[in-house]
């Protein structure tokens, strides 16, 4: 009996922990997130006001500026 007891207090106390960071912070638009690393499938595009990365998935990035013809 005591060990249903135990068993049923330990499931009400797992039950009210908050889950990890499984939410992160938007950045760019909606299209980032603030992270502290960024995985190797996404690239750091600028700081977010929390001072993590804001982690942008190689799909969504900008293009890159078009350089210009700078013949002499």
């Amino acid at each position: 009996m005591s060990q249903l007891l135990l068993f049923i207090v330990a499931l009400l106390v797992l039950g009210h922990v908050p889950p990890g960071r499984s939410e992160f912070k938007r950045c760019w638009k909606g299209q980032g997130a603030c992270r502290d690393y960024c995985s190797r499938h996404e690239s750091y595009m600028h700081l977010c006001p929390d001072a993590s990365l804001c982690c942008l998935p190689y799909v969504f990035q900008p293009p890159p500026a078009p350089k210009g013809d700078y013949t002499s």
